[in-house]
């Protein structure tokens, strides 16, 4: 009998520790990310497109995606060497030259009925106090934002929507709904994003408290189980 409900202690922190799991991985944004690029890595930027003020010979990437926050947002894909993208853009004085690239994601990631665009590079040529938005501006036209200055689209990808839940469903599977501002684009820069997808430090942590609790309920109900006995 005590083994039995040992047993079942170790089930329900089993099944508790299961539907956080599930939670975590339901829920997720679909929104424009914004990069840095720092040697051959992708750091999440640390301020948006329109407040950064990249220098001359800077690479900046966008990529297109359905994540919950910045630890787990997909990096934008492909070549990002400044020397390749802007080789045939010579410098000029009284202008700066910004590698960009702009990944619209997969299909899995895309909102209902739209084909995202395949990866590209530009090399945009602006005004030295040029923000980052102004460069994309200049190379990736039409861009949309929604009334909180959220960028929504690159080059008319995606038609509609901006930064939109999507829950209880794979991504792309089904439109969510508008999400807050402050929640459908991460805040930049709170840590540098892992490996596309995958389980949290977080949650292997998790299991193994669940493990430790339960073997300990069986010590426990081992323990009673003798003395009774005796």
């Amino acid at each position: 009998m005590t083994r039995r409900c040992a047993a079942l202690v170790l089930a329900a922190l089993l099944l508790s520790l299961t539907g956080t799991v599930q939670s975590a991985q339901a829920a997720g944004y679909r929104y424009w990310s914004f990069w840095d690029r720092s040697g051959d890595r992708w750091t999440y930027a640390t301020q948006g497109p329109s407040t950064a003020r990249p220098a001359d010979g800077d690479v900046q990437g966008f990529r297109f995606a359905v994540s919950a926050d910045s630890q787990d947002a997909s990096q934008p894909r492909g070549a990002a060497s400044f020397a390749t993208i802007c080789a045939r853009t010579p410098a000029r004085d009284d202008t700066k030259r910004v590698a960009l690239v702009i990944d619209f994601g997969t299909a899995a990631d895309a909102p209902s009925g739209e084909t995202p665009p395949s990866p590209r590079t530009a090399c945009a040529r602006v005004s030295p106090d040029a923000t980052t938005a102004e460069a994309l501006a200049s190379v990736a036209k039409p861009l949309r934002y929604d009334t909180n200055a959220l960028l929504c689209s690159i080059a008319g990808y995606p038609k509609t929507g901006c930064g939109e839940q999507v829950s209880g469903q794979a991504p792309g599977t089904a439109e969510g709904t508008d999400a807050p501002t402050s929640a459908a684009q991460p805040e930049p820069g709170k840590a540098e994003p892992e490996a596309d997808g995958g389980p949290s430090v977080g949650l292997y942590a998790g299991a193994a408290a669940v493990a430790v609790l339960g073997a300990a309920a069986v010590r426990q109900a081992r323990r009673r189980g003798s003395r009774r006995d005796g």
